[in-house]
């Protein structure tokens, strides 16, 4: 915990981007934010280890501060660099999204750095969201409603969507974008059947609620072909792109501008 602290205030912590590709126009159009700790002694340690005990002690909020407004900088760079609208999604924990003052700090966050809150995604699990519905439905209007500056709210969407319990009804009332279907489900494509059929019906059910639907943890283009013809969105994983830091991100970003270009 002590060590914690001091990598907070020390600038051990830092960011690593991993791409969401439109399966569509294969383009990056998002990238979700992944925290990480470089100790001065031990090396890398990994968010498995700490994030838990962030969590424990409440370190995750002002860890998760950090990691909102890094990132939305991050985001407002790439645009200014690259020309490119591409979507941040960051991990809201169970902690920071009861914390009374989320809403002021993803303004704020927004604000100081100029990010346009279409381009800032905030990820949710489903416990976080049926927890308690009632507060929930609250959180979630400060933060998507109209403030008299935005012009538009967040992208709020499910993070790891089937390895928890939701209500159907709630679930349609939340102002939810996406939902991201759990690695657990993709790992198994396409030779496990019963994963498949989860799957399909899963994406199914997303777009019948006007939701678009993320795969995560793809790994081979066997899934991603699968993933295609079950109609997803977008897909993330080590297939498609490994967790990279901001510059090797920059990098495809250019590329891709420098392919789309026309020839002078």
């Amino acid at each position: 915990e002590v060590g914690l602290r001091k990598a907070l205030k020390n600038k051990e912590l830092y960011l690593l981007y991993q791409p969401q590709i439109d399966v569509r126009s294969a383009e990056i159009v998002g990238v979700e934010a992944l925290v990480r700790w470089r100790h001065p002694e031990r090396g890398i340690i990994s968010p498995n280890e700490f994030i838990p005990l962030a969590e424990e002690t409440g370190l995750i909020v002002p860890i998760g501060e950090w990691v909102l407004r890094t990132a939305c900088l991050q985001a407002k760079a790439w645009q200014r660099q690259t020309q490119r609208l591409v979507r941040m999604a960051v991990n809201l924990s169970a902690k920071q999204f009861k914390d009374e003052n989320l809403t002021q700090i993803v303004i704020s966050a927004l604000h100081d750095t100029g990010l346009d809150p279409k381009l800032l995604e905030l990820e949710l699990t489903e416990g976080t969201l049926m927890d308690d519905a009632r507060a929930t439905m609250v959180t979630l209007g400060s933060l998507v409603g109209m403030f008299p500056w935005l012009a538009i709210g967040v992208y709020l969407s499910i993070d790891d969507f089937g390895t928890g319990f939701s209500s159907m009804n709630y679930l349609k009332r939340f102002d939810v974008r996406a939902l991201k279907i759990d690695k657990s489900f993709i790992c198994g494509l396409p030779q496990d059947s019963e994963n498949a059929a989860i799957t399909r019906a899963i994406i199914a059910m997303a777009h019948g609620l006007k939701m678009a639907v993320v795969a995560e943890g793809v790994e081979t283009d066997e899934q991603l072909v699968l993933l295609e013809e079950f109609g997803c969105d977008m897909v993330q994983g080590f297939y498609l792109g490994h967790p990279s830091p901001h510059d090797s991100i920059t990098l495809m970003l250019q590329k891709v501008c420098a392919i789309a270009a026309p020839a002078k």
